[in-house]
């Protein structure tokens, strides 16, 4: 039996925001706003797998890791830079605007208003 994931709820302060903010970083593909009342903001993550960001009276937050290659972590992070968003190397810090992640060769953190922390980690 094959498993595979096909998709999260995250909460958001606003959904919408949200999820343009972690397409945008992170160069993916919004989709348009899904359910019955488009209360999720679909983002697809690869071929099987979208976040689907959701407006909640008080999120709070989780933790989302991504494995990127070489070439897209630099991409994430001249985004991050262009846009003015805060990133650190650790989960504690994730704002000290360095890059050496102690698991792999070049790894990230950065958090939006939902306490959502995102993880990057790239194998060189």
């Amino acid at each position: 039996m094959t498993v595979t994931l096909n998709h999260t709820i995250v909460p958001a302060v606003d959904h919408l925001a949200a999820a343009r903010r972690f397409a945008t970083v992170m160069g993916l593909q919004e989709l348009p706003p899904a359910g019955r009342e488009g209360h999720f903001a679909p983002v697809r993550v690869n071929d099987t797998l979208t976040l689907d960001f959701m407006t909640v009276p008080d999120p709070q937050g989780s933790h989302l890791a991504f494995d990127v290659d070489p070439e897209d972590f630099d991409a994430i992070l001249a985004r991050l830079r262009a846009a003015g968003i805060a990133y650190g190397s650790r989960p504690t810090e994730p704002e000290n605007g360095r890059i050496d992640h102690p698991l792999c060769a070049r790894g990230l953190f950065f958090a939006d208003e939902g306490r959502i922390l995102y993880e990057i980690m790239s194998p060189a």
